[in-house]
């Protein structure tokens, strides 16, 4: 069984930054994709950011491109998401998730798992 644990969020100023870790455990052989969502209160689940096993292929939201920067460390099996420029409309709990093969099922929302989410507060 996967396990995805987030961790990195907090409370910080509008126009600051914050990293996002998200460390993975228990996968099986085999290559895997891994992105960001995340849920503001009163709104459904939105997609942020995702990235290949290789790093080389990264795909954002509109609303993370040129802020948000996703990354990966394959030998620590953790994923990054760097935020910066924060805005108070970021304000959510950011969700990490996983699937076997390319990123198209993490961009199209249906990942094979999710972490339980870290808190980001950005203050106005």
């Amino acid at each position: 069984q996967v396990q995805l644990v987030e961790s990195g969020g907090g409370l910080v100023q509008a126009g600051g930054s914050l990293r996002l870790s998200c460390a993975a455990s228990g996968r099986s052989s085999g290559t895997y994709a891994m992105g960001w969502f995340r849920q503001a209160p009163g709104k459904e689940r939105e997609y942020v950011a995702a990235i290949n096993w290789s790093g080389a292929n990264t795909h954002y939201a509109d609303s993370a491109k040129g802020r948000f920067t996703i990354s990966r460390d394959n030998a620590r099996n953790t994923m990054y998401l760097q935020m910066n420029s924060l805005k108070h409309e970021d304000t959510a709990v950011y969700y990490c998730a996983d699937a076997p093969l390319g990123t198209q099922t993490i961009v199209a929302g249906r990942p094979n798992y999710w972490g339980q989410g870290t808190q980001v507060t950005v203050s106005a």
